[in-house]
This record gives C-alpha cells, structure tokens and sequence, in this order.
C-alpha cells in the first residue's frame, strides 16, 4: 500500500507550496482525477527511495455556512481519514488565529500522527519569532518556509520513517491479488464474469472495503487469485459529491492493495483519458499490469490490427509502456482463458529476486560497455549493486556521487535491468546511495 500524507490547514497557510515542493523534488505526476474538485490534488512523491502519496485539501474552514467552503472541508476531513500521517500547517508570518486551534483540536483527536508545521518563516536565522504562538500546542514543531524549501529535510525524515526503502510491503501471500480496473462500460465486470465461469471454483466471497466492491478469490488447479473489483474510477453523477469522491479514493487504495492490475480498454472507443490517469496510478503505485483490450471481436480487421493498435498502446498509455497486452471478448469469451496465465506470468516477475552477485556482475559489464557520463568534472563511480525489494523489483545502487545519476542514465540501467532479467510485465525501481565513509568528491 502507499503512505498517505494529507496536508491540511485553513486557506492560504502556503499547503499547495508546500505540496508542489514535496512533488515538484522527485518529478512526480499530479494525478487531477475527474470526480475530485479542482480544490484537491493527488501527487506522488519519493523521499530517499520512500515512496508516499500527498494530498493537498485545500484550505480547511471549522466553522462556515459557505458551501465552497463546507465542500472543501469535506474534502479535506476525507483526506484526514484516509490519511497515514497528517501535516498540518501554520502560518508563522500572521501568528496563531482561533481557526489554528480549532483545527488542531479536532486532529488532536484522530489516531494518526501529525506533524505541525510553521510555514512562512522569512527570516531563518531567527525562526523562534514566528514559532512562539504555536509553542502552546505542547507539540514538537516543524519551521520551515515550502517557498524556498527551507526546513523540509527533517520534516520529511520524520514523515517518512515508517516507510521502508522501496515502499510498504502488505504480507506476501502466496496468490496473486488482482484489480481489475477501467472506466465504466469497459466491459470490466463481464470481463470478471467471465472469468468466474462454470470451470472456476468459487471458494470465497469477501465483502470489499465499500459496498460497491467484492473481493472474490476463486481457485483454478492447484493455484488461487484474489480478484478485487473496483467499479470503476468514476461514480454515477446521481451519487453525491463525497461519495464520489470516496469512490476515487477506494479505487486507488484497490491499486494499492493489488500485485496485478488488469487495465481494461474498450476497444471500440480507444484510450481516453481516464485510462491514461488509471495507467499513471498503476505506474506510480509499482504495480505489475496486464492491458485487456476488450469486445475485440467488435472491431474491423485484418493481418496488421492487432500490431498497429499495440503501437498506438504503447504511444496513449507510455507510463505503462511495459505491461503486455492480450486481445479479448468478454462477450464472446475470446481469450478469456490466457488471462490468468498472463497474471502468472507478470506476477512471477513483479515478486522475482535476482541475487547480489549476479546483479553485480551483470552492471559491472555493462558499465564497462556503456560508461556514466560526467557531470562538471566528476565522474560518477557504481560501488555496487543489490536488489533490495519485490512487488515491484527495487534496485539500489551504491555510487561515489548520487546527485551524478543522471535521469537519462538511471533510464538506461532500468531498461538494461528488464531486458536482462526479463521484467517485462512490472516496473522497475531504482535507489541511489552514497557509500557510507566516503563523499560526493570520491574519484
């Protein structure tokens, strides 16, 4: 699962400075869902090699009767309780308002850690200035200013301590858990049936985590799945405005609970937007992915279809670029028997372990073929390799000069990485360290 961080506090405290910051550092992909307001953004963010997700709820009003203001505070108690850890923020240039001490009674009350952070601090050789009215909470705080990313390092070490290097980790069962995902009318739920037919053995049905979500896990052979279904990323407008919202957040909390996402594609309207904000979660959230393309049997063909629609795949969906795509009908029952085999094979891959002294042996040569480029006048030395995390496969690198991996560079040997070990179906994830002893001027 991903970590989520919510930052909260009341209108213009500097939350979508501080979220942009904590995005904008690891070239993170802004998800604006359709279905969440304008008001709420979702990014994705890695802080030395711990992925989390941040939510920005715009500003947080206790006491209103305007209805802007109420739906934003809907948004943002949405995000409080779903949230992991909560950063609530604070203006340190305008001092503590009685709109501070409500909002922070009420996170006093929920079980999840919050972090406050007084924003705004202009003059940082003195920040006790802007720091004494919020001393009165009795909590630890955080000065920083989000403008100039001053005080974000040990805000963001504290954050993210609980996250191991490479992302959380749900018990590793033995099947594979599969969401299957696509916008409404896709044929996903006939896609489900149909893969739940006469020849499956239903052992379980298992209430899902909303009422419009099943998680079924069904055995065939000797092998079992857990199929979680996740209605899809948008709700009927007829739903409320929180429900709606709650639906986007279950469907990316479903991602989050998957090793294999099934991306459905109707074939018949091609890829839409929402399913190219689908494949970015996937992406983001590391997760291995089958593309189905669906009522396949709807569509004019002839010997080059197929190949010119993979090629068009592979340009709308470029996040997941590496996910394999099978042609089917739900309907017609088309192929609908190779897609566990698919799963099998993907997911083999998303939980593959490949030991230290073949990684090493395997990046030793290739540097030697393809060396680092230099940067200014260093250049950059790989110490060693290691894989040090499954679901996804995460790769450490131990180098003389970090900030020397180019984005270009660490492309490179993540696509050197899939080709060699045949990573076909998952991503690929890569961390940086300096070896320990030693500084970035190591030649």
């Amino acid at each position: 699962m991903s970590f989520l961080i919510a930052i909260v506090g009341r209108p213009n405290v500097g939350k979508s400075r501080m979220f942009n910051r904590l995005i904008e550092a690891q070239s993170a992909i802004v998800h604006d869902f359709e279905g969440v307001t304008r008001d709420r953004q979702y990014g994705e963010g890695e802080w030395y090699g711990r992925p989390f997700t941040v939510i920005d709820t715009g500003g947080f009003v206790p006491e209103t009767e305007d209805p802007i203001l109420i739906q934003m505070r809907n948004q943002a108690q949405l995000a409080i309780d779903e949230a992991d850890a909560i950063m609530y923020m604070v203006d340190g240039r305008q001092g503590m308002v009685t709109a501070d001490r409500e909002i922070f009674d009420m996170l006093r009350q929920t079980d999840k850690p919050v972090y406050t952070v007084v924003n705004k601090i202009d003059r940082w050789k003195d920040p006790e200035e802007f720091m004494m009215d919020f001393y009165e909470f009795g909590v630890e705080l955080y000065p920083s200013s989000a403008e100039h990313g001053i005080g974000i390092e040990k805000l963001m070490d504290d954050i993210t301590e609980p996250i191991p290097v490479g992302g959380i980790v749900d018990v590793e069962e033995p099947f594979a858990r599969i969401a299957v995902l696509g916008k409404p009318n896709a044929g996903k739920s006939s896609t489900i049936n149909a893969l739940l037919g006469e020849d499956r053995l239903l052992t379980s049905d298992i209430p899902g985590t909303t009422r419009d979500s099943v998680d079924t896990k069904v055995r065939v052979g000797d092998k079992e799945y857990l199929i979680i279904d996740t209605a899809g990323l948008r709700r009927k407008r007829s739903i409320t405005q929180r429900l709606e919202e709650f639906a986007v957040v279950q469907a990316i909390k479903s991602i989050d609970r998957a090793d294999v996402a099934l991306l459905v594609i109707d074939a018949t309207e091609g890829v839409t937007t929402q399913d190219k904000k689908i494949a970015s979660v996937i992406k983001h959230r590391g997760r291995a992915c089958v593309i189905l393309v669906n009522k396949w049997d709807l569509i004019e063909k002839d010997n080059t279809t197929a190949g010119e629609f993979v090629k068009y795949l592979r340009e709308e969906l470029i996040f997941i670029d590496y996910a394999p795509v099978l042609f089917v009908s739900a309907t017609t029952r088309q192929r609908v028997h190779k897609i566990l085999t698919f799963v099998d094979d993907v997911f083999e891959q998303f939980t593959r372990r490949v030991t230290t002294s073949d990684v090493n042996r395997f990046i030793e040569g290739v540097v030697e073929h393809h060396s680092p480029p230099v940067q200014g006048n260093k250049r950059l030395k790989i110490y060693y390799a290691s894989q040090v995390a499954t679901r996804p496969p995460t790769f450490m690198f131990v180098v003389n000069y970090p900030a020397g991996v180019a984005t270009s560079y660490r492309r490179f040997l993540e696509n050197q990485i899939r080709a060699n070990y045949g990573f076909g179906g998952t991503p690929i994830r890569t961390v940086v360290r300096a070896r320990k002893g030693h500084d970035d001027n190591d030649d």
